[in-house]
């Protein structure tokens, strides 16, 4: 991220908007339990009020999304979000006991949830709803102001978000901003109290060293490729079932996605059988068919096709999904299944965030766990497995972000999880309790009782203090 002068211009304005919110955490800098109460319930009006114009907002900037998905994915978890932080906020803002070490009783330990100050979330395009509120319930819930910047690919649904916050919020407690690269960066180079971002694990690197200089400590929430291994006693059918919904949701466009699939070589035929009736019993056409999600822009669609194109040129075997034989119209791009494609390929290299699935076959679980553990830890891994001692053995020997067993994407949804990421798929959690603490600042508290003897350890040093020394330390 250089420092030119367009951004300059760009943090020259978004800094009195941080003022802004900062004058109004440092004029109520310890919300009460029933004030940050009532401010989830103005998000969840937001929500509910404006339900029909978010969906068409997303809608608008993807060329075509599905509502029913809007609605799934991104309004629901909200408003479960706000249902789960309201009706437990008063037990995670209490105080709570830590033991005293016998040596200072009869004083007393506690921890102290603080508001850290004003937040800065940056939003990516995928689900433009979802990773600006879901953040937004954490930090609210734990008594702060917060600050987002949305996606420039997205500038339908931030401008309405824009408006939105400030009708619900006024302007000095959540701050909506929208923009290009240039004001991306000069956000990020805000000394934010916290700073939370999604996005690719390359543009978090940028994302890291800006943070740095104002020592702003940060959550990310990158991606990566999150590997799926079906195991031999494994259902076929509902494993492609479960497969199909998890690739075909927001068509792809998701980091938790699945990227590519292990599965024995015996079984890989039947799974490509079972995944093509799969997504023709899902998607039986595509083009005018209101379930089927676009790709974001021409862009995103290219590189696509291109990665498809240098698979195939690889000697891969691409195997379009087509049930309505339709031509590709609106950036609805079907569903493709790759097998015997190299290593080297960008299909197997990089985080895919579309409708195409790698399918890699192995001869023993041990190769394929040997197979996942050899590239950077995933943000999710998928396991489909009926016997428990295969579970407990994937379980204990890989390192991801999360894990559904028998299932995908579904963890991102459960507000009793923490969410985040591991070594390249992003660092920290949020959701629920976690994005609580995430969002606070947990202070230590002693308090010396009247009867507490440290006095014996002050100088001047004496016989009495020798005598408690060595009783302390064993001597």
């Amino acid at each position: 991220m250089d420092e030119r002068p367009d951004n300059h211009e760009a943090a020259m304005a978004l800094e009195p908007v941080l003022e802004r919110l900062r004058a109004g955490f440092a004029a109520d800098a310890f919300p009460s339990a029933g004030a940050r109460k009532e401010r989830l319930r103005q998000l969840r009006s937001l929500v509910l009020e404006n339900r029909q114009a978010l969906i068409d907002a997303v809608c608008a900037d993807f060329g075509h999304r599905s509502a029913t998905e809007t609605e799934l994915s991104e309004l629901f978890p909200t408003l479960e979000e706000i249902r789960y932080a309201s009706g437990r906020l008063k037990g995670w803002m209490t105080p709570r006991r830590r033991p005293v070490s016998q040596w200072f009783m009869p004083a007393r330990n506690r921890v102290m949830p603080q508001p850290l100050g004003v937040i800065g979330v940056v939003v990516p395009w995928n689900f433009p709803l979802f990773l600006a509120f879901g953040p937004l319930v954490g930090a609210l819930a734990a008594g702060n102001r917060v600050m987002i910047k949305m996606s420039e690919f997205t500038p339908r649904t931030g401008a309405l978000l824009e408006r939105l916050c400030r009708h619900y919020f006024g302007d000095g407690l959540v701050a909506v901003v929208n923009g290009g690269v240039d004001v991306a960066e000069a956000f990020t180079r805000l000394p934010f109290d916290h700073l939370l971002f999604t996005g690719s694990t390359a543009v978090g690197r940028h994302v890291m060293r800006a943070a740095a200089a104002n020592l702003t400590p940060v959550t990310l929430e990158l991606g990566g490729k999150s590997p799926v291994i079906v195991s031999r006693c494994a259902d076929l059918k509902k494993t492609a079932a479960s497969l199909v919904q998890g690739k075909l949701l927001n068509a792809g466009q998701i980091c938790v996605a699945p990227d590519y699939v292990l599965v024995p070589h015996e079984e890989r035929a039947a799974l490509v059988a079972e995944l093509k009736s799969a997504f023709a019993k899902q998607y039986p056409r595509r083009n005018d068919n209101p379930d089927y999600t676009c790709i974001i822009n021409d862009r995103q669609y290219r590189r696509l096709a291109d990665w498809l194109e240098e698979a195939r040129t690889a000697g891969a075997d691409v195997q379009r999904v087509d049930p309505a034989g339709e031509p590709d119209t609106g950036r609805k791009m079907p569903l493709h299944l790759v097998l015997d494609c190299p290593d080297s390929a960008r299909l197997m290299q990089e985080e895919i965030f579309g409708p195409i699935l790698p399918i890699v076959g192995y001869d023993s679980l041990d190769e394929a766990l040997d197979y996942v553990n050899r590239r950077p830890r995933p943000l999710a891994l998928y396991l489909f497995a009926r016997r428990q001692e295969t579970v407990d053995r994937v379980l204990a020997q890989t390192l991801s972000g999360g894990v559904a067993i028998n299932d995908t994407v579904m963890q991102v949804a459960q507000d009793g999880l923490p969410f985040g990421g591991v070594g390249p798929s992003g660092m920290g959690h949020y959701h629920g309790y976690d994005g609580f603490l995430t969002f606070s600042k947990l202070k230590p508290v002693f308090v010396q009782s009247r009867l507490g003897m440290t006095w014996m350890t002050r100088a001047p040093y004496g016989r009495l203090s020798g005598w408690l020394v060595r009783l302390m330390v064993g001597g």
